[in-house]
């Protein structure tokens, strides 16, 4: 009896210990905190901004898009299709820094260089600078020699962007060019998804920056001049060339621009070339739609899909000369279905004038020439 009280006491101490330290424990534990119903973006690194405004981009209303010091804007001979958005491009240079010329590469940028583009409609595309609705801005920030891709989504009234990781959909309605009533929804890129157009190898690169692109009029400014000149006499550009060494992109709808093998070329180079190329995302295809790619089955003639399946519409050849109606590449323009449609991301509609253009060129195309 002795002995078991003395084993009583002893067990009886240890649980009294143990309560003890559990609920010292459970005080030293935070008070669960109310979470919102609000999407919250937490920030991967610290230098990145939550709202658009805090970069000081522009002046004025943020929305009118009016750039500050050290912020030009720049135009493309011809740009990538996204959903019939139009776009207002910006590059951010600090101070006492400029930009390299290259003759067939993205341009060389210093760390603190940001690339700003912005995709906004306007209520009516009669009224290009009427009233309009900017959807999203994406950028591209160098920094410790790499790129790194943000996305920044406008909110309603318009009066600021907040940065977003994980994409979104969004409806858009607005007034065409024949004075017909559009809307789609606009599909709004993840992080992941802006990092994969912009792989080149294992890193991210800037799309379109370069001497085939900006070689143009420039348009943002009163009297007529180069746009590559402009930037030269800013002394934000060196190391430009003679002008008859710089090469130039047609613009893909102006029929005077080039022949419509070359502005065909140029149109799959901005909106295929990204990913099909032997460093891009979709280097296995085997396709290589750059501008200046030579070999005839690289560009897709008479090639056939590494893959067959829903992708290639079981069809023989990614260009059939003389038959777009069979060509891989033209039905997979043509789809909007998940894992057909090409390009995959960037757009829900299909480019009826692009697919224009492309069908043309292979008809154009002599099959008794290959």
């Amino acid at each position: 009896m002795i002995i078991n009280n003395t084993v009583f006491k002893i067990l009886f101490f240890i649980l009294c210990i143990a309560f003890s330290r559990c609920d010292s424990n459970s005080r030293k534990r935070p008070l669960a905190k109310k979470v919102s119903l609000k999407p919250t973006m937490t920030l991967k690194n610290t230098n990145e901004k939550k709202k658009l405004s805090e970069y000081s981009f522009f002046k004025g209303k943020i929305s009118d898009l009016v750039p500050n010091k050290n912020v030009f804007p720049y135009e493309l001979n011809t740009p990538l299709f996204s959903n019939y958005a139009f776009k207002k491009r910006f590059i951010y240079l600090p101070d006492r820094t400029q930009i390299e010329y290259l003759k067939d590469e993205v341009f060389s940028f210093s760390n603190g260089s940001i690339l700003i583009k912005n995709f906004f409609y306007p209520t009516d595309f009669r009224k290009e600078k009427g009233d309009k609705k900017i959807i999203e801005t994406r950028l591209l920030i160098k920094e410790n020699n790499n790129w790194k891709a943000l996305n920044y989504i406008w909110d309603e009234n318009q009066n600021d962007a907040y940065l977003n990781y994980i994409g979104t959909q969004t409806k858009v309605s607005w007034t065409d060019i024949n004075g017909k009533n559009k809307s789609i929804i606009y599909n709004i890129p993840n992080n992941n998804q802006c990092k994969n157009c912009h792989l080149n190898g294992k890193m991210v690169t800037p799309i379109g920056i370069t001497a085939f692109q900006l070689n143009k009029k420039y348009s943002s400014v009163a009297f007529k001049i180069n746009q590559l000149k402009y930037f030269e006499e800013k002394n934000i550009l060196v190391g430009l060339p003679d002008f008859d060494e710089i090469p130039k992109f047609p613009i893909w709808n102006q029929k005077n621009s080039a022949s419509i093998e070359k502005r065909a070329k140029a149109y799959l180079d901005i909106n295929c070339a990204h990913c099909h190329n032997p460093k891009g995302s979709a280097k296995n295809s085997g396709l290589d739609l750059s501008f200046n790619q030579r070999d005839l089955r690289k560009q897709g003639i008479f090639k056939p899909p590494v893959a067959a399946g829903k992708g290639s519409g079981n069809l023989k050849y990614s260009i059939v000369p003389g038959h777009p109606e069979e060509s891989i590449l033209i039905f997979r323009m043509k789809s909007q279905a998940p894992g057909v449609m090409m390009p995959e991301i960037g757009r829900s509609v299909v480019h009826k004038e692009g697919v224009s253009l492309i069908s043309e060129y292979i008809e154009n195309l002599k099959e008794s020439s290959f």
